[in-house]
């Protein structure tokens, strides 16, 4: 997903007149959506990255896992760290079309990363009887905040896809690492109802965003539209496309990870680290 939506987005004529044409078509947002959009992302600062690394930490040493303290907030900063470094030293993003403004390197999306690692972080360090309630409020934070890069013109689609594909690598990371160590266990407790629900919810969404995203760009591409040439009609249909494609794809990020430690949570300290293990 990383080198795709890099090499397609950004080393192709085609992928970054699309992408410009969104961020042309955001200038057609309402004043009040696009400051709600900078709102919540002025909202992310290294100070609150750095209170929410240290929830995370706290709510695993709660629990008495130093273990499981590392691995959740060494995703959030080894996540972090490969973005930047991506964005401002390898990835370069040649000129290949009339940037209008645009040209700035923005690869992958600092912002998108965090919102999603936060969440990921905190699925595994969140008790498995408690997961359903953190993502039922943490989740719809880190849906939108991709989608509000596009909206704010911070970022183009192509940035939250590259972001999403950082944080579910780091994400998977901690998880073998901790599976290798022998901490995850199999969840044999009741069947939690709203957690379902909400579950089904996201897979909806996501179903539709996707789908609606599909088609506002697919139709630009089969009545051959030159992206490249502004057009206020095309311009918003791109916006609109790449806003509900970061968000689709930003839940079906999500999902696959929450599916991944679906009944699975890290044994209790007093527990034997070898007892019931799902490190098999």
């Amino acid at each position: 997903m990383l080198a795709g939506s890099y090499l397609l987005a950004v080393w192709t004529p085609q992928g970054q007149a699309l992408e410009n044409a969104a961020l042309r078509g955001a200038d057609q947002v309402s004043g009040q959506d696009f400051v709600s959009a900078n709102v919540e992302l002025h909202a992310i600062t290294m100070v609150s990255l750095a209170a929410l690394t240290l929830l995370v930490a706290t709510i695993a040493l709660v629990r008495r896992r130093v273990d499981l303290a590392v691995a959740g907030a060494g995703l959030i900063v080894l996540s972090q760290a490969i973005t930047q470094l991506l964005k401002r030293f390898i990835l370069p993003r040649p000129e290949l079309v009339d940037a209008a403004g645009h040209a700035h390197n923005s690869f992958p999306s600092g912002h998108t990363t965090i919102a999603l690692t936060v969440i990921f972080a905190l699925i595994l360090v969140v008790p498995y009887r408690m997961r359903g309630i953190m993502m039922f409020f943490a989740a719809p934070w880190a849906l939108s905040i991709g989608a509000y890069t596009i909206t704010a013109q911070w970022h183009r689609f192509s940035d939250t896809l590259g972001a999403m594909a950082v944080a579910l690598l780091c994400a998977c990371l901690s998880s073998w690492w901790l599976a290798r160590r022998g901490r995850v266990v199999r969840y044999r407790g009741r069947t939690f109802r709203g957690r379902v629900i909400l579950a089904v919810l996201i897979m909806g969404l996501t179903a539709l965003t996707l789908a609606m995203g599909g088609l506002l760009w697919g139709a630009g591409f089969s009545r051959g539209i030159d992206f490249s040439a502004p057009d206020e009609v095309w311009d918003y249909n791109a916006y609109l496309g790449a806003s509900v494609l970061s968000l689709g794809f930003a839940g079906l990020s999500i999902l696959s990870f929450w599916g991944l430690w679906h009944r699975r949570d890290v044994a209790p300290a007093a527990r034997s680290a070898g007892a019931d293990t799902d490190s098999r």
